[in-house]
């Protein structure tokens, strides 16, 4: 019985005893056992001599300590070689090829034992799948109701139940694929959700409820919420419905993917923003970082897929310090409204289209959520960029955040010309940390892979290097927005106007100034509204005529909108053209709504340190310009930073500014802004220390042609 071990370890705990008697009694009858030949076993006896003396051979039995030996050395090594063959042949008196042909022997007998009792289980479960089968059979012959126990009437299976029960089966796959993503966003497994599915569903092969297929509601869950913890069920999020206006482009991907393409996103934004990366090398102008593309490509996967033939890529890393917490700033990434304005000049528009989390614990940890933007540099040379993306949130410690985006578009031809279809957002975003006195240190990396063709070639340089739509510009905004907001916001900054202008006033007239500024750069892109643009044959690809209607726009005189846009380059530096521009002294050099006379303030709203970013209300220093109150007056906004500079102004009427000043709402006043648009070419200039040989100007003037009534 010592073999009972051996093949209870190889067959399992199923295995009958009684089989295994059986088939050792069998095969010590055919003498393939213990029981050997004068040594010799099989096709390997000696064929010399004739019948008699074959006939004159004995059999030998091993002894009892001798089969016992072998039974131990055979659970040892069922293959031994040709010393341990030796060896044990000389410890039990047996020559070699005996301990040879006992262990091909023993070695047979437990494949014909295995197989014996694998046709055994095999014959004795086909015996039960005949019984079930017969039992089915009969039960679809004669099918009882559960609820009344009388015959029930079968019904045909429509095709739409069937496809009921392959959607729900590919939800519940969905739903498991889900959980385990969830895990990785928490940290800890989801309970089970069985459940608390109800069952909302009948899937029966019957009307009358025939039993044995379970219910499923339809109404899985799609997203995950976890805004009250990971203990709540998986909520059903509403079908997403674009706001009017907005392209409706195919995803790509499942939404259940979602999470798994935002995970893979923000783990390779934490490991760029690494300090002291090879990824990264100092940029030619010494403002940011740009990306080792041959590194990177070493480094990491594609997120989406390959680049497109004929892409290049635009990849900066920027840091700064920013007066603002970082629960603060987050917030206001995950707001397309205030997004918007945090950026006026940068996010054309933009709108949330799917929340697939809102995030846990009442925080924005692990919120994730579909979104389309368009952003754009004040240029109708550069195309907008427009994109469908990911944004994905997530804490990594106490006053650490990370907010990253991964665009989902496929890429598509569009017939609009002044679309950027052509482009991707990979893995872009920052890292903030907070910092002691309400400041936070911003690491920005942005990395995108766009045509280039469809840039002109004045502003090719501009947004290879970063400076249109990369890192740098955009902590360069971010630092000068909040730097106003803190301003604007504080009781304690004087200002030239701080004696005639009330705190909500200037939160007023600031709110007017930031309104123009958007429009101003809105319109140049033609992002928000929809313009056509009028033909002309005797003008030059750098100069763009638009068109459109306003009709109940609140803060726009009705009429016809006319946009003249043009971009030239001038042969000076970015500051000295700035001072010029915003000098009121020179402004009747080149605004033909000056008077003859120089210009003089009525406001001065500073919002921040340097004095180029500003809020001016002019009028004319004539000595009659007080006799009229009814006058127009000039509202001016001035912005600057490393990466350009705005002057955006309007004509507005004198009494609706009064009501601002006073800290009315700002929406009363109506008007079409104009300005300028000034950006460093970025050609480098190996003879001069700034590294550009001039400046990129874009004006655009609007005014309203006619009214439509």
């Amino acid at each position: 019985m010592e073999d009972m071990g051996d093949i209870g370890v190889l067959i399992g705990e199923s295995f009958d005893p009684g089989v295994m008697r059986r088939a050792r009694e069998h095969e010590y009858e055919s003498r393939s056992g213990s029981d050997n030949l004068e040594g010799a076993s099989g096709d390997n006896q000696d064929t010399r001599g004739n019948k008699s003396r074959r006939k004159k051979k004995k059999y030998h039995r091993h002894t009892p300590y001798q089969i016992q030996e072998l039974e131990a050395s055979f659970k040892e090594n069922p293959h031994p070689d040709e010393k341990a063959r030796l060896d044990l042949g000389k410890k039990l008196s047996l020559e070699s090829k005996q301990v040879k042909f006992w262990f091909q022997n023993r070695r047979t007998q437990m494949k014909n034992q295995l197989e014996r009792h694998e046709n055994s289980i095999l014959k004795q479960e086909h015996d039960k799948l005949r019984i079930e089968n017969m039992a089915i059979k009969e039960a679809m012959r004669n099918p009882i109701c559960s609820n009344c126990g009388g015959p029930a009437i079968l019904g045909e299976i429509s095709l739409e139940e069937h496809h009921l029960r392959i959607e729900n089966a590919r939800l519940r796959d969905e739903l498991n694929r889900i959980c385990v993503l969830a895990d990785r966003f928490l940290g800890r497994p989801l309970p089970s959700l069985a459940g608390s599915i109800p069952a909302g569903l009948e899937l029966a092969v019957g009307r009358n409820g025939f039993g044995g297929l379970s219910s499923v509601d339809t109404a899985l869950p799609m997203g995950l919420d976890f805004s009250n913890g990971a203990s709540n069920a998986l909520p059903v999020f509403p079908p997403s419905r674009p706001e009017v206006g907005t392209p409706c482009f195919d995803i790509p991907f499942e939404r259940s993917m979602f999470p798994e393409l935002a995970l893979a996103a923000m783990d390779e934004l934490v490991k760029l923003a690494q300090i002291d990366n090879p990824l990264w090398f100092k940029s030619i102008d010494g403002g940011g970082e740009a990306l080792n593309l041959d590194e990177y490509m070493r480094t990491f996967r594609p997120c989406i897929d390959m680049k497109p033939s004929g892409f290049i890529t635009e990849a900066t890393k920027a840091t700064g310090t920013v007066i603002i917490n970082s629960m603060a700033l987050v917030q206001t990434l995950m707001d397309a409204d205030r997004w918007v304005e945090m950026f006026p000049c940068m996010v054309g528009r933009a709108t949330t289209l799917d929340v697939i989390s809102n995030g846990m614990g009442g925080t924005r940890n692990g919120a994730l959520q579909l979104m389309y933007a368009e952003l754009q540099v004040p240029s109708p040379l550069v195309p907008v960029r427009q994109m469908k993306f990911l944004r994905f949130c997530k804490q990594h410690a106490e006053g650490v955040w990370a907010v990253v985006d991964v665009s989902i578009d496929t890429i598509r031809e569009g017939s609009n010309a002044h679309t950027f279809v052509n482009c991707r957002r990979l893995p872009s975003g920052f890292i903030v940390l907070d910092i002691p006195n309400g400041y936070s240190k911003v690491t920005w990396v942005e990395h995108s892979e766009y045509d280039e063709s469809a840039v002109h070639q004045l502003y090719q340089p501009l947004v290879r290097s970063g400076m249109g739509f990369g890192a740098e510009r955009w902590v360069a905004t971010l630092q000068r927005q909040c730097e106003g907001l803190a301003v604007l916001m504080s009781s304690s900054i004087s200002s030239d106007d701080h004696a005639v202008i009330t705190p909500n006033g200037r939160r007023s007239v600031a709110n007017l100034a930031q309104r123009m500024t958007r429009n101003f750069c809105s319109g140049i892109c033609a992002t928000v509204h929809q313009w056509e643009v009028v033909q002309v044959g005797s003008v030059g690809e750098d100069v763009r005529l638009m068109v459109r209607k306003s009709v109940g726009n609140s803060g726009e005189p009705p009429g016809v909108v006319l946009s003249a846009t043009t971009a030239v380059w001038m042969p000076v530096s970015h500051q000295r053209l700035f001072d010029f521009l915003r000098n009121e002294q020179l402004r009747r050099q080149w605004d033909v709504l000056s008077p003859d006379g120089p210009m003089q303030h009525m406001v001065h709203i500073a919002k921040g340190q340097d004095h180029g970013n500003s809020i001016y209300l002019l009028r004319a220093s004539a000595t009659d310009a007080s006799a009229n109150q009814n006058s127009m007056v000039i509202l001016q906004e001035t912005c600057t930073d490393a990466s350009g500079s705005l002057i955006v102004y309007a004509a507005v009427d004198m009494p609706a500014m009064n009501v601002v000043i006073n800290g009315g709402d700002s929406y009363c006043v109506a008007f079409f802004p104009s300005g300028f648009a000034i950006v460093p070419d970025c050609v480098p200039d190996s003879g001069g220390p700034d590294n550009c040989n001039g400046t990129l100007t874009k004006e655009d003037s609007r005014v309203a042609a006619m009214d439509p009534y």
